[in-house]
């Protein structure tokens, strides 16, 4: 069988096959800590904003409060979060990671930037930059999935 058959027929094709390995290095980080991808992103949210408000972890986690209020109802079990109440309001609770939680999702952007490295190792640093330019020259008129 030729190999090449094996290959994406398209670029495009190609780019959904670096996300996807890009994907299942981030799911098998998340999974080894015993985290479901939600908590590992309220964690992370929390370790980079500590006293979040619910209503703001669902924002930035682009769900609802009734499910974040879930997620962290599970983190707190496991005492990866707590909640407290601030200047003495019971009705303004805040939301801090605790040191293990911290512990917990430290390293992530390490681990991804070792991902990454391993994906684009078969190529030389000049074969990065055109890829770079490349890739710039495609998105630079599509929409940032992180800006809206």
């Amino acid at each position: 069988m030729d190999q090449s058959e094996d290959l994406p027929a398209s670029p495009l094709e190609s780019l959904r096959v670096v996300n996807w390995a890009q994907v299942q290095a981030g799911q098998e980080w998340i999974r080894a800590r015993g985290l479901s991808l939600q908590q590992a992103f309220v964690l992370s949210h929390l370790a980079a904003n500590p006293g979040a408000i619910q209503r703001d972890i669902a924002r930035a986690t682009r769900t609802t409060a009734a499910n974040v209020s879930g997620v962290l109802r599970g983190l707190e079990a496991r005492k990866l979060v707590e909640r407290r109440f601030e200047g003495g309001d019971e009705r303004s609770k805040r939301v801090f990671a605790t040191d293990a939680g911290i512990a917990l999702v430290a390293g992530r952007d390490e681990a991804m930037a070792a991902a990454d490295e391993s994906i684009l190792a078969p190529l030389t640093e000049s074969e990065r930059a055109t890829l770079q330019v490349l890739l710039d020259k495609i998105t630079a008129g599509l929409p940032n999935p992180g800006d809206s």
